[in-house]
């Protein structure tokens, strides 16, 4: 169903709120992203790393009221809620949970809902449109995310589903594989750097907004080109589906040359994004799991990597 129109609930993130007046100094010295660029008409992709530079989590944040939401893997939360907390203290910011204050819709080939709902259909990636507390924000071509106060929720799914079948989650994750957009899963945290998962190919990283925690370890890896793992998107023929984290072997090189950074059933088998090697891609014996396990095949993301392009951002 990830190749039609459909709806599905995105159950499997949780929303952080930062609120204040201090909201936005703050977050700037602690994610990668540039909140400058953000407005009622943007949102963008980001993440918080650790001081060496590895990502504790990976989200979408846009403004709300009088600060930012930021949806991220609900096994992420606890931890990163407890852990900004630390460094908010001298600040006039507060950080809640407020999962249960919203819900989520992923939408494919939904404008004509969207309209249904007095919502234009947003634009580019990043782009979102408000209506009545409702937010859409356009994730990649065709696929928008609906994000309603709870109390909107019942009636918003009614609405939804009179005009669009109701999809899964995979179908959901499937069309995010596609689109060559990776996150950080609790399996996966401190794992990865920004650009191991092409985060700054998707708008998730700024280049000139100055320091935040692990900034020099990002901008080393992109100014002196030194990274040697980053992510690709492959084909598995086998229904069970990875956890992220998952090793990717090859007897090329004896050893593990990677990483799963998620992945999702397709029409045959399963497709998946995962963090490799470079020499270990141009020897195409890739095998998850063990050297001895599932061949993978390799297959295109839809965007090139383009180093002077991204760091203009």
């Amino acid at each position: 169903m990830a190749d039609s129109a459909f709806f599905c609930p995105l159950s499997h993130e949780g929303i952080l709120a930062v609120r204040g007046s201090d909201a936005g100094k703050f977050l700037q010295g602690q994610l990668t992203c540039n909140l400058n660029y953000l407005s009622q008409e943007q949102s963008s992709l980001g993440a918080r790393c650790m001081v060496k530079g590895r990502m504790q989590s990976s989200f979408r944040i846009l403004p709300e009221g009088n600060g930012f939401l930021l949806a991220m893997a609900s096994g992420l939360l606890e931890a990163q809620l407890a852990d900004l907390k630390k460094y908010a203290v001298f600040s006039k910011a507060s950080l809640t949970d407020e999962s249960a204050a919203w819900v989520r819709f992923g939408l494919e080939q939904g404008d004509a809902a969207l309209h249904a709902l007095g919502l234009a259909a947003p634009g580019d990636a990043g782009a979102t449109v408000r209506h009545e507390g409702l937010i859409a924000v356009a994730v990649s071509p065709g696929r928008v995310e609906l994000w309603a106060p709870a109390e909107q929720a019942a009636a918003v799914r009614e609405r939804l589903a009179a005009s669009l079948p109701e999809g899964s989650l995979n179908d959901w994750l499937l069309g995010q594989i596609r689109a060559g957009i990776g996150q950080v899963m609790e399996q996966t945290r401190e794992l990865f750097i920004p650009q191991m998962i092409n985060l700054q190919a998707v708008g998730g990283v700024s280049f000139k907004k100055g320091c935040y925690t692990g900034q020099e370890i990002v901008a080393r890896m992109q100014y002196l080109g030194k990274l040697k793992r980053r992510q690709y998107r492959l084909a598995l023929a086998q229904d069970e589906i990875p956890a992220p984290g998952t090793e990717v072997f090859s007897p090329t090189h004896s050893s593990s040359v990677g990483e799963v950074v998620i992945a999702a059933h397709a029409h045959a088998g399963c497709e998946l994004l995962a963090v490799l090697t470079a020499d270990s891609v141009e020897d195409d014996n890739l095998h998850l799991g063990s050297p001895e396990g599932p061949r993978l095949t390799l297959l295109s993301l839809p965007y090139e990597l383009d180093r002077d392009r991204e760091i203009q951002r």
